[in-house]
């Protein structure tokens, strides 16, 4: 018997219209198919009119689909005017280019990238339509306005510790109103122990006596003056960070006038901030957005949560096919890395998403609730430990969420004793398959008499 040797079967062209473009800080190279123009590579600068020359080029080479990488932020001008102009772009992963094997140093990134999207290598990123990608920019920005209020929180207790001030070790929370009254009285010039201590709330749980005696220090004009700065750069943050809720509310206005009218439209529901939450109305606003689902009826997702992830993901979700989809985009679905018919690891890769984020400190706070996933979470954690039970407990919240907002499936809460007991007959069952393969069968002990 002859063998005859196997033909290797050639790539198949995907988009013979496609251009790739490697982006840069003050460049961006640009590659489009050599039977499209006789110089098919060339530079452009990164203002606005090269940008303009760059998509008129690209017109009239008959280019329909480009490539980019997404090099830090100078993308986002030349993918949002590309997109503009009715050009589909491809926001690609950097490391998805560079594991597709080729001889990438032997041509320039961009003609790279414009081959392999030519045959259909290339996968595009998620990025959400641009209404709601405005409103991603909003709550990110509010984001980095807690971070950096909480960053002058920390020089406050700092300039204390140096003049021996104890009063933020004594209160539960130096930014609550007998903390900060006290904080304002001290950079006023007030430096007595006892009149300090009258601003003591009469709900604090700590003494007067406690906290005159936390009082007592040094008081040096030097850690004083950085006490009053960072007091005022807080006050500066908090001041923005409601002029960004204000602006948040605006476009979620904005954005639910412009979604279907609900039959049963929902309440306008009063808000209590605690903290760094969001002081508006979101939960309607989202709800009509939502076509009527309502993600916070889902355990451990409040306002702000819902707000960061529909900022994050959008409100359609048949970007991804099924809700196994959704969790791989995550990073909540373990390794492949196989070899040999063996699972080699199962470690997942460093991810930065910031919605896969947002769930983990949901699934984190969901452990001390007496919930179905609050009781899921303690047995993964006694088992395998507390950082494996938040992912495990966070994909539970990405399934749940996913099929809300996909599919209106609602979610329904059974309470922590109903799932251990779900948990306990699945182990039964499993049990009795295990005994009936060996050739045995399981009986349930009987109590003794008079035994309880």
């Amino acid at each position: 018997m002859v063998k005859t040797k196997r033909k290797r079967k050639a790539l198949r062209v995907c988009h013979p219209d496609a251009a790739g473009i490697d982006i840069g800080a003050n460049e961006h190279w640009v590659a489009v198919s050599a039977d499209c123009d006789d110089s098919p590579v060339r530079p452009f600068g990164t203002f606005t009119s090269d940008l303009q020359r760059l998509a008129d080029w690209l017109a009239t080479c008959g280019v329909r689909t480009v490539a980019m990488e997404s090099t830090g932020v100078y993308w986002i001008p030349l993918y949002e005017l590309l997109e503009e102009r009715g050009f589909e772009v491809l926001l690609v992963n950097a490391a998805h280019a560079r594991n597709v094997p080729g001889r990438k140093s032997d041509v320039l990134d961009c003609q790279w990238l414009q081959e392999l999207h030519t045959f259909g290598l290339l996968r595009a990123s998620f990025r959400p339509e641009a209404k709601i990608a405005e409103l991603r920019t909003y709550t990110r920005h509010r984001q980095t306005l807690i971070e950096e209020a909480a960053r002058q929180i920390q020089r406050m207790q700092k300039s204390l510790d140096q003049m021996n001030v104890q009063v933020h070790h004594v209160l539960a929370d130096l930014t609550g109103k007998t903390g900060m009254a006290i904080v304002r009285d001290i950079v006023s010039g007030n430096h007595e122990p006892e009149r300090l201590a009258q601003h003591r709330d009469p709900r604090c749980k700590v003494s007067f006596a406690v906290i005159v005696e936390a009082l007592r220090g040094h008081y040096k004009p030097e850690h004083l003056f950085t006490l009053q700065q960072a007091l005022s750069l807080f006050d500066t943050y908090r001041e923005h960070l409601s002029t960004c809720d204000a602006r948040i509310e605006g476009l979620l206005s904005t954005l639910a006038e412009q979604a279907p009218q609900l039959a049963n439209p929902p309440k306008r529901s009063k808000s209590y901030p605690v903290g760094n939450q969001i002081a508006i109305d979101v939960r309607s606003p989202l709800q009509r957005l939502l076509n009527g689902a309502d993600p916070l009826t889902i355990v451990g997702i409040g306002p702000l949560t819902a707000l960061n992830l529909l900022s994050e993901t959008g409100t359609d979700m048949t970007r991804w096919k099924t809700e196994k989809h959704f969790t791989s985009w995550l990073n909540f679905s373990p390794g492949t890395r196989i070899t040999g018919g063996k699972s080699v690891s199962g470690r997942r890769p460093p991810s930065a998403n910031r919605a896969a984020l947002v769930l983990r400190q949901a699934a984190s706070c969901i452990g001390r609730t007496q919930t179905a996933l609050g009781a899921f979470y303690r047995r993964i954690a006694a088992r395998r430990g507390k950082p494996v039970a938040v992912v495990a407990t966070a994909r539970k919240l990405a399934c749940a969420y996913y099929r809300l907002i996909r599919y209106g499936a609602e979610y329904v809460e059974r309470g922590a004793d109903a799932a251990e007991r779900d948990y306990q007959n699945r182990r039964i069952t499993h049990l009795h398959r295990l005994a009936k393969t060996l050739g045995f069968s399981l009986q349930p002990i009987q109590p003794e008499p008079g035994v309880t």
